[in-house]
């Protein structure tokens, strides 16, 4: 055999060592970033997520969702009630007038996330802070893990491509534009006020 077929032969072989090692490197990524067994497993991914983003953020506080509150639940995931969730948390704003809202949380054993996560995107309420209304809306999952943002389009769609980035693979995705709502017609009450002069 010529030096140079044996020359090519072990760079084939290097290159297909390397990419092996790569697919491994890759995949023990991915799953050792969505181990979650806690609570507190659970923020901490919420904080490498915060970690990529490169939007500017309000000043948010993460707390963990009482999944045995209904009324909680549905406020923050727009679920019913939690009993498909083993785990939640969410991060918003400390002032409530501005429209953030960033969820993450983990299903119970033998419950397909990706159908949480497209439920949620469907039920959850964009304008729940009254005076203010989130314009988009990311959900999806990874793994077990689901994975839901609402605000401006910049912060929600910084806040989604570094989840993408730390999970490695995400499910389907569910991407809503909200439409700001119109002015309610004018409406003639017969109430009239003084107009001071």
């Amino acid at each position: 055999m010529k030096k140079s077929t044996k020359i090519t032969i072990a760079l084939i072989i290097a290159i297909a060592i390397i990419a092996v090692i790569a697919i491994i490197l890759i995949s023990s990524k991915s799953s050792e970033n969505i181990d979650v067994n806690s609570q507190e497993d659970l923020e901490n991914l919420m904080n490498k997520v915060y970690d990529g983003v490169t939007a500017d953020l309000y000043n948010v506080e993460t707390r963990s969702i009482d999944l045995s509150d209904s009324i909680s639940v549905q406020s923050y995931t727009g679920l019913e009630n939690g009993d498909d969730l083993e785990y939640a948390v969410v991060s918003e704003p400390l002032i409530n007038a501005q429209p953030y809202s960033f969820i993450l949380a983990k299903v119970r054993d033998g419950v397909n996330a990706n159908n949480i996560a497209n439920e949620m995107s469907e039920k959850v309420d964009p304008r729940k802070w009254i005076c203010v209304s989130a314009s988009k809306i990311y959900a999806t999952s990874s793994g077990n893990i689901v994975f839901l943002v609402m605000s401006d389009d910049e912060k929600a769609s910084s806040v989604y491509e570094s989840f993408k980035s730390v999970v490695g693979t995400v499910g389907e995705v569910y991407e809503k534009s909200v439409e700001e709502d119109e002015l309610p017609p004018d409406t003639d009450t017969g109430v009239s006020f003084p107009v001071p002069q």
